[in-house]
C-alpha cells in the first residue's frame, strides 16, 4: 500500500499508536419501565370465593403458556446475541488434533512472534510475558526512540539474515552510524520449565564513525519484560551494582513456573531502570519516551529515572555503553525446582558457549537451505545472499496474535453506538507480509506464504493453516484480514478495523494444500509427515467443504459456472473505475458499471482451483460419496475449455476476459463540488462519456492470463500461442525486470483511480503473479506441443529478468520490496516486503506446484 490517501484491500496503517486498548464498547441496555404502584385494596390476595379446580386448571394453562414463552420467546432473544456471521463452525477445532499437542506445541512456544517490533519475543499464549528491544536513534539531528517498525526511523536495512522458525534467528539492523546485530536461540534443558529456555544476543558496532561523528560512538540499548496478564515482576538491582551479578529480574508464572532474567557482558556498561504497571502494552515505547524526556529536561541526561512502581509488571532495563559493545540476556524457566541448574543453564545461555551454540545454528540454518533449495550450483553468492534473507525473514515474520475481529454489519440491525459485532476470542499463527506496514494476518497473502513455508518446515505449515480454517464461522467465511489485538489494532485505523462478511479474498490456501496433495502422491514426505497431512486433511475436510460452498453460492454469477467478486460499489463518483478491493487486485480494471452481470475471470479459476482440490483430497482420504463426485463434476465444469472460451475469449484479441456491463468511455474530470451551504471545493469526479453496455471487458493483464496459470489451455490449442504472444510483447506485459500487472495498451494503463489512489495493480510488477505465471510456463515447456520450445524460451528469460532486478534492488536498497517499477525496475510500495515477494526463492530454485 503507497500513498496516504490509498484504501486497498489492506487495511491503511496508522502513523502513530492508538490510545485505546482496542476493546469494543459494550452497548447499554435500555432501563426497564417502572411498574405503576399498585393501589391499596390490591394489596389484599382474595382466595376465600375461588373454585379450587378452577385455580388448578388455571395453573396449568399458565404454566404452559410460561413454558412455550421460555422456548419459543426467551430461547429467540438469547440466539439473537449471537447472529450467525459471528458463531464459529460447529465442528472441533483443527488445533486441537493430537498432532498438534504436546512436544509440538512446546516446541513453539516461545518464539520472534512480534514481527511489528524490531526485536520482538513472545509466547504462543493469549496473555503472554514480553520481552523487547529498544534503542535511541538519530533523525535529522535529534534523538529518537526505536521500538516499532516503522518506515519513518529511516534505517537503512533491517530484517532477518537466517532464521529457521523455530529455535534460532540472527538479524541485522543499520540504523545509519550504527549497526546491531540481535541473536536469538531457544533451548530446553534438563529443568527447565514448560517451553523452555531461551537467549538473546546484542551487538552495536559504528563502522561508519568518524572522529566528527560523536553520537554513533555510545549506544543507548533498552530490554524490556512485561506481563499482559499484569502478573508482579521482582527486580535484581545486585547485577546493576556489580558486573559479576548477573541477575536483573524474577517473576513467575503458572504455565511456566518461576523464571529468571538475566545479563552478561565482558564490557563496561552502564545500566539504569524504570519499573511500571500498565495494562497496555501497545504503546510502551511512548511511556519509555516520556520517562526519558522528563529526565533529559531535569538533568539533561538521556537515561531512565531509576524508579520503580511497587506491583510493577513492566521492567524497562537501559544498557549504555562505548561502541563496539556485545551482550547476552539470558531467560531461564522452572528456576524454582531442586533439579533446575539456574547457573549452567545461564552459562550454557551466555558467552562462549553462546557463541558456540549460535555458531552451530548457523550451520545447520545453512545445510538445511542448501538440501531444500539446491541453490548452490544455479546461482552467484549475491543470490544466494538474498534467497536466505527470503526465507529468513518470512520465517522471522511469523507472529502470534489473539484477540476478537470486528465483523461489519448493516445498521438496521440496531446495534446503537457500533456497526460491528465481535467475533469470537480467538487466536492466530499466522506469518506477515510486511513488519513496518502489515504486521498482521492477511488470508490471501497467507496461500503464497505456505507455497514457501510448507518447504521449509511442512508442520509448521500445518499449524499455521490450521490457525486460519479454525477462524471460520458456521456460515464457511473467514475473515480476510485479522487485527487481532491491541498491538495490531494500533496500526489500523479505526475506521477500516471491521470486516465485511459478504465479500470474499481469493482462497489461496487451495495452492498449498494442491502442493501437499501433490507432494504425498510424489512421496515427497516421509511416512510421520504424510500421517499428519492426511490427518490434518481428513479434520480439515468439513471446514474445507464449508468454505467450497461459500463461495459457490455467495459469489456465483447468473450464468452457470459463473462467478463475480461481491463489494464492488456501483454508486460511485470518484473512482475511475470502482474497484474489487476483495479480489486481492483492489484497481486492477473491471466492468465499468459493476452489476450482477459481471462474470470475473480470475474467481472462475479459484474456484475451479478449489473444486479440483477438494476432488483430490476426497480422492485421497478414499471417500467415494456423492460430495467428492460432486467436486469432480463443478471442476470438469469449470475446466471445459468450450464453455470457457464461449463465456471469456476474445478471438479478435486472442485474449481472455472478464464480462460486464461496461463502457471505455470514462474520464476522471475536476468539477466544483458545494459543501455545506456557503463553501466549494474542487475534487475529482467520473464522467461517464458513453451508456455501457453487456460485453468482455477489453483489458489484457494478470488476470486475462489466469485460464493459461491454470494450465486449462490444451498444449497444442493455437490460443496457447496467443498467450505467450501477449507474455512476451513488450508493447504488452513484457519488461526486463518482469511481467507487468497490466497491459501498456490498456486504456487505463498507470492511471490514478481517484484523486488519491496512484495506480497499483495497473502496470507495477508483482512478484506472486509471476511466481504463477513462470510456474505454468514451466508446465508448458516440459509438455509435449508446438509451442514447448517457446515457452522454454520465454521462461528462461522471465525467470532470470526476475532473479537480476531482485537480487540488484536487494544489494542497493537493503530490503524486498512489495511491487517493481515496470519502467526501471526499482522497488516501489512499502519495504520490507518479505510476504510473497519472498516467493523468489522459489523461483530461484526452480520449485513450482505440480499441476
Amino acid at each position: 500500500m503507497t500513498g496516504g490517501g490509498r484504501s486497498t484491500a489492506r487495511s491503511r496503517t496508522k502513523s502513530g499508536a492508538d490510545s485505546g486498548d482496542g476493546d469494543p464498547s459494550q452497548s447499554e441496555r435500555p432501563h426497564p419501565r417502572r411498574p405503576r404502584e399498585r393501589r391499596k385494596s390490591d394489596g389484599f390476595i382474595r382466595i376465600l370465593n375461588v373454585n379450587l379446580k378452577y385455580v388448578l386448571g388455571v395453573s396449568a394453562v399458565a404454566f404452559l403458556l410460561i413454558f412455550f414463552m421460555v422456548n419459543h420467546l426467551v430461547k429467540p432473544a438469547h440466539e439473537a446475541k449471537l447472529p450467525r456471521v459471528v458463531t464459529p463452525f460447529p465442528a472441533p477445532k483443527i488445533m486441537d488434533l493430537p498432532q498438534f499437542q504436546g512436544e509440538h506445541r512446546e516446541s513453539l512456544y516461545w518464539g520472534t512472534y512480534r514481527p511489528h517490533i524490531y526485536l520482538g519475543i513472545r509466547a504462543r499464549a493469549p496473555r503472554s510475558l514480553l520481552a523487547g528491544l529498544m534503542w535511541i536513534g538519530v533523525n535529522d539531528g535529534r534523538y529518537s526512540l526505536r521500538h516499532v517498525c516503522q518506515d519513518s526511523d529511516g534505517l537503512s536495512s533491517y530484517g532477518w539474515t537466517s532464521h529457521n522458525g523455530r529455535d534460532f534467528g540472527h538479524q541485522v539492523l543499520v540504523d545509519h552510524g550504527m549497526v546491531l546485530a540481535t541473536s536469538f536461540l531457544k533451548s530446553k534443558e534438563v529443568g527447565s520449565g514448560y517451553g523452555g529456555d531461551w537467549a538473546v544476543r546484542i551487538e552495536v558496532q559504528s563502522p561508519k564513525s568518524t572522529p566528527g561523528e560523536e553520537i554513533w560512538k555510545s549506544s543507548h540499548l533498552f530490554f524490556y519484560l512485561a506481563d499482559e496478564d499484569g502478573n508482579t515482576l521482582d527486580m535484581s538491582t545486585d547485577a546493576l551494582k556489580n558486573r559479576d551479578h548477573t541477575l536483573l529480574a524474577s517473576g513467575t508464572r503458572s504455565e511456566i513456573e518461576d523464571w529468571q532474567l538475566h545479563l552478561k557482558s565482558m564490557d563496561e556498561v552502564e545500566m539504569h531502570y524504570l519499573g511500571f504497571r500498565t495494562p497496555h502494552m501497545h504503546n510502551l515505547s511512548d511511556l519509555v519516551q516520556e520517562n526519558l524526556g522528563e529526565q533529559a529536561r531535569k538533568y539533561g541526561r538521556l537515561q531512565l529515572s531509576d524508579s520503580i512502581h511497587h506491583s510493577s509488571n513492566v521492567l524497562v532495563f537501559q544498557i549504555s555503553a562505548r561502541n563496539p559493545v556485545k551482550m547476552d540476556i539470558a531467560f531461564v524457566s522452572g528456576v524454582g525446582s531442586e533439579r533446575s541448574r539456574v547457573e549452567e543453564r545461564v552459562s550454557s545461555l551466555t558467552g562462549e558457549s553462546l557463541t558456540s551454540r549460535l555458531d552451530e545454528k548457523q550451520r545447520e540454518f545453512n545445510n538445511k537451505f542448501e538440501k531444500t533449495f539446491n541453490l548452490a550450483d544455479k546461482l552467484d553468492k549475491e543470490s544466494m545472499i538474498v534467497g536466505k534473507a527470503a526465507i529468513g525473514n518470512m520465517l522471522g515474520g511469523i507472529g502470534y496474535f489473539y484477540g476478537q475481529s470486528k465483523i461489519s454489519v448493516p445498521t438496521a440491525a440496531n446495534l446503537q453506538r457500533n456497526d460491528y459485532l465481535s467475533y469470537w476470542p480467538a487466536e492466530l499463527y499466522s506469518a506477515v507480509p510486511s513488519r513496518p506496514f502489515f504486521p498482521r494476518g492477511f488470508l490471501w497473502d497467507e496461500g503464497f506464504h505456505q507455497l514457501l513455508i510448507w518447504r521449509w518446515d511442512i508442520r509448521i505449515c500445518l499449524d499455521i493453516l490450521g490457525h486460519w480454517l479454525d477462524l471460520m464461522n458456521i456460515d464457511g467465511w473467514i475473515p480476510r484480514e485479522q487485527i487481532l489485538g491491541a498491538e495490531a489494532l494500533s496500526k489500523v485505523p479505526e475506521e477500516f478495523v471491521p470486516q465485511h462478511p459478504s465479500n470474499g479474498n481469493p482462497p489461496t490456501l487451495f495452492l498449498v494444500l494442491h502442493d501437499l496433495i501433490d507432494g504425498m502422491k510424489a512421496k515427497k514426505f516421509n511416512a510421520a509427515e504424510s500421517n499428519e497431512i492426511s490427518s490434518f486433511l481428513e479434520s480439515a475436510s468439513g471446514r474445507l467443504d464449508a468454505w467450497f460452498q461459500w463461495f459457490n453460492t455467495t459469489q456465483s454469477g447468473k450464468e452457470k459456472g459463473s462467478y463475480y467478486w461481491h463489494g464492488r460499489d456501483s454508486t460511485t463518483l470518484r473512482e475511475l473505475n470502482p474497484k474489487a478491493l476483495f479480489s486481492g487486485f483492489d484497481d486492477y480494471p473491471r466492468a465499468s458499471h459493476p452489476s450482477e452481470d459481471e462474470r470475473h475471470l480470475d474467481l472462475r479459476c479459484w474456484i475451479l482451483l478449489a473444486a479440483d482440490c477438494m476432488h483430490s483430497i476426497g480422492n485421497l482420504l478414499g471417500k467415494e460419496d456423492k460430495t467428492t463426485k460432486d467436486y469432480s463434476a463443478t471442476a470438469k465444469l469449470l475446466a471445459d475449455f468450450d464453455y470457457l472460451n464461449q463465456m471469456h475469449f476474445d478471438a479478435a484479441d486472442g485474449a481472455y476476459y472478464d464480462f460486464g456491463n461496461h463502457t471505455e468511455k470514462v474520464r476522471l474530470r475536476w468539477k466544483e463540488v458545494l459543501v455545506g451551504s456557503n463553501h466549494a471545493t474542487r475534487e475529482l469526479i467520473r464522467e461517464v462519456l458513453e451508456r455501457p453496455k453487456l460485453r468482455l471487458v477489453p483489458h489484457v493483464g494478470y488476470v486475462s492470463l489466469f485460464p493459461f496459470i491454470r494450465r486449462m489451455i490444451p498444449t497444442d490449442s493455437w490460443i496457447l500461442e496467443k498467450q505467450l504472444d501477449l507474455i512476451s510483447n513488450k508493447s504488452v506485459l513484457w519488461t526486463d525486470y518482469g511481467l507487468r500487472s497490466l497491459a501498456r495498451t490498456s486504456t487505463l494503463y498507470m492511471k490514478r483511480n481517484t484523486e488519491h489512489d496512484p495506480p497499483y495493480w495497473r502496470g507495477p510488477i508483482w512478484m506472486n503473479m509471476n511466481y504463477l505465471i513462470l510456474s505454468a510456463l514451466h508446465h508448458y515447456s516440459t509438455e509435449d506441443g508446438p509451442y514447448r520450445d517457446r515457452a522454454k524460451v520465454i521462461y528462461d528469460e522471465l525467470r532470470g529478468n526476475l532473479i537480476r532486478n531482485i537480487v540488484r534492488n536487494y544489494h542497493q536498497t537493503g530490503f524486498l520490496w512489495e511491487h517493481y517499477d515496470q519502467t526501471k525496475g526499482n522497488g516501489k510500495g512499502c519495504r520490507p516486503f518479505t510476504g510473497w515477494t519472498a516467493l523468489v526463492l522459489l523461483i530461484m530454485s526452480e520449485t513450482y506446484n505440480l499441476s
